[in-house]
């Protein structure tokens, strides 16, 4: 593995009495694509929810270029140079696609960027150009989980985080999104996806980590777990 940008040890969420996660630890080096794969209910939201600042990890350790940051808010997070595109979208529906795209800068140090940046969306995924005096609400499924990946590219983010980027969306857009996800990959950024598609990602990934109940049960490279046969149990919710 190249250089950890991010490392995760022994990271624990919980919601009052309830165990969100248990155990999860991995690591992203820089410029790899890494799958955090699992069942519906395996941990993934949570864990990326954890590394964003949007919830408070109960134990462990989230270190970003050898310095931990767990417990550090969201925009803190954020103006480290890590970006999560949500599960789910959520998005400003009643504001326009650029509004939309402009918050997702806000984090920006340097606003000479946005210009460059919103140009670099809007090339990406074009559509996105066409629709951008539209309002969210009104864009399709498919629209909206190329603004949620828009704008948090907008960010300038060093490090990517994908909820879902496939779910509930037909195949010809699963597989325009997954093309993208390949350029951004060839320009050197950084991501981390979480998906049920174990197909999918391993197909775009470097490297794996599967999650089981809250809890990492392998991790290796994207062809070892491919290859592993526990990888189906793990999905069926067999223990280990």
């Amino acid at each position: 593995m190249s250089e950890a940008l991010l490392r995760v040890s022994q990271l624990a969420v919980r919601y009052g009495d309830l165990v969100g996660v248990a155990d999860v630890s991995f690591a992203v080096g820089e410029g790899e694509v890494v799958a955090l794969l699992g069942a519906n209910g395996a941990g993934k939201t949570t864990t990326l929810n954890a590394l964003a600042g949007l919830v408070r990890p109960a134990g462990g350790e989230i270190s970003w270029r050898g310095e931990r940051i767990d417990g550090a808010p969201a925009h803190a997070i954020v103006a480290r140079g890590i970006a999560l595109s949500p599960e789910g979208w959520r998005l400003f529906v009643q504001q326009t696609v650029e509004q939309n795209l402009r918050l997702g800068a806000a984090a920006l140090k340097e606003r000479a960027r946005f210009g460059p940046l919103l140009e670099r969306v809007f090339s990406l995924f074009p559509r996105l150009a066409e629709r951008r005096r539209q309002n969210a609400g009104t864009l399709s499924g498919g629209e909206r989980q190329m603004l949620a990946v828009g704008r948090a590219l907008m960010s300038d983010p060093k490090l990517l985080m994908l909820d879902e980027p496939s779910l509930g969306l037909a195949p010809a857009v699963v597989d325009a999104m997954y093309e993208t996800l390949g350029q951004l990959r060839a320009e050197g950024l950084t991501l981390l996806i979480a998906e049920q598609s174990m197909e999918l990602a391993l197909e775009i990934a470097d490297r794996a980590a599967v999650l089981q109940t809250g809890r990492t049960v392998l991790s290796g490279t994207a062809k070892e777990i491919a290859e592993n046969p526990d990888l189906h149990r793990a999905y069926l919710g067999a223990a280990l």
